[in-house]
């Protein structure tokens, strides 16, 4: 299991010459980052008087934050397992007319799986993304910084998923399921990045009050 390895050996298996771990697997780490960044702010925030009136809040967002790290953490292996599904099913046999056919609806439903599992990564962490603001806005100034952080993660985990879907998307036949896809893929892309510069330059503009 690739979320068992220390961050030394993740790396270094991503650094070598097997396709897995690639981008879709990153995109799901990433997204457990971002997730994880969110619980820390909340977690600052708890239990400091100055932000008692959103201590509710906070302890809400820790919880639900790491249910959802949990599940992008599981997408690390998933991604990369549909991959492997892709993989195996070209390895099948072609010599017959019924093998081919079989081997042509294998490979078509790997694919289909190989774009869905990306796409419920980018959904899952777009989910999060208004909570980042949240977080920024209402937590602990201390750590606004490590919320932006998140935020930026949050949009390389969204952008990096939607780019898998649409690898994916080119070698699908279904085009009901190609053009429903590409429209969700369309939709998160614009909205991740619409956030994410919201929080940016809301940020900037309160370092330059600060200063």
């Amino acid at each position: 299991m690739l979320v068992d390895l220390t961050i030394k050996g993740f790396l270094a298996e991503t650094a070598g010459s097997a396709p897995v771990p690639g981008g879709g697997s990153i995109s799901a780490l990433n997204g457990a980052i971002a997730t994880a960044l969110t619980e820390m702010v909340a977690n600052l925030t708890i239990g400091k008087k100055k932000y008692a009136d959103v201590e509710g809040q906070m302890r809400t967002i820790a919880t639900e934050a790491a249910i959802i790290r949990e599940r992008l953490i599981r997408d690390i292996d998933r991604d990369s397992e549909a991959y492997d599904r892709v993989f195996a099913a070209f390895k099948l046999p072609k010599e017959t007319e019924e093998e081919k056919a079989e081997r042509s609806r294998v490979i078509q439903d790997a694919t289909k799986q190989a774009a869905m599992v990306p796409m419920e990564v980018a959904e899952e962490i777009a989910s999060v993304m208004e909570t980042i603001i949240y977080v920024a806005h209402k937590g602990n100034r201390n750590a606004v910084t490590d919320a932006c952080v998140a935020m930026m993660t949050a949009r390389t985990c969204v952008l990096g998923a939607l780019l898998n879907v649409r690898i994916n998307l080119t070698s699908i036949k279904d085009e009901a399921f190609v053009k429903r896809m590409s429209e969700k893929a369309d939709f998160l892309e614009s909205e991740a990045i619409r956030i994410e510069k919201k929080l940016l330059d809301w940020t900037q503009e309160q370092l330059k009050v600060e200063n």
